[in-house]
């Protein structure tokens, strides 16, 4: 059990730790809203690593060949996702700019809205689960072979809970960083900037995603 929270720490904190576009986006979500929709967007992207890994840790290695087909199609509507996040944090920044009306549905997200966006651009991304398949590889199949599923049940959970404490505790330092960014630009010049230049590294980042 020990083995599997060090393992699962360490798996948590080498998926998370790598900021892309899904954490950059993070950082400038809580720069324009509040530490509490940050943090419960933050929340969103760990829950998604913390299920991923679950389903790697019980499945073991067969789920990397069910999920490699799929692979392209969900890389191609994450990073579309992630560019229409990036348009409409940009649209919206502008229209604030310009003094017109924001409509309902550009209003920043709230709390719920947040963890439910992050949560479901963070398990778009097939490479997750198929980087913690590639941690177990081997390990799901011994187990079961030895025991049958369920004395590998134990030991999977606490491999989730892990990864899930781990994740979250570096996407609530994103988090808080976007915090203090937002704290520091509290002009309409400096906001403006900040979704601009934000708008434009998750667009980057998710070009990147779209052509890797």
């Amino acid at each position: 059990m020990r083995a599997a929270l060090v393992a699962g720490l360490l798996a948590g904190f080498g998926v998370a730790v790598p900021v892309g576009a899904v954490g950059a986006y993070l950082v400038t979500l809580t720069a324009r809203t509040s530490l509490g929709t940050g943090a419960c967007a933050a929340l969103g992207v760990a829950t998604a690593d913390g299920l991923y890994a679950l389903l790697a840790a019980v499945g073991g290695s067969g789920l990397a060949p069910l999920l490699e087909p799929a692979a392209g199609p969900l890389r191609v509507v994450s990073a579309l996702v992630l560019l229409a996040l990036a348009a409409r944090t940009a649209h919206t920044a502008l229209r604030s700019r310009s003094g017109a009306a924001a409509a309902p549905e550009q209003a920043p997200p709230g709390p719920a809205r947040a963890f439910l966006t992050l949560l479901g651009i963070t398990l778009l991304n097939p490479l997750t689960v198929l980087y913690f398949a590639a941690l177990v590889l081997g390990t799901g199949g011994r187990a079961a072979a030895a025991g049958g599923l369920a004395p590998a049940v134990p030991a999977a959970a606490a491999f989730a809970v892990a990864v899930l404490v781990a994740s979250a505790s570096w996407q609530l330092l994103l988090a808080a960083g976007g915090a203090l960014l937002g704290r520091a630009l509290t002009g309409p010049q400096g906001r403006l900037l900040t979704a601009l230049g934000s708008s434009t590294l998750v667009a980057g980042l998710a070009v990147r995603l779209l052509l890797g």
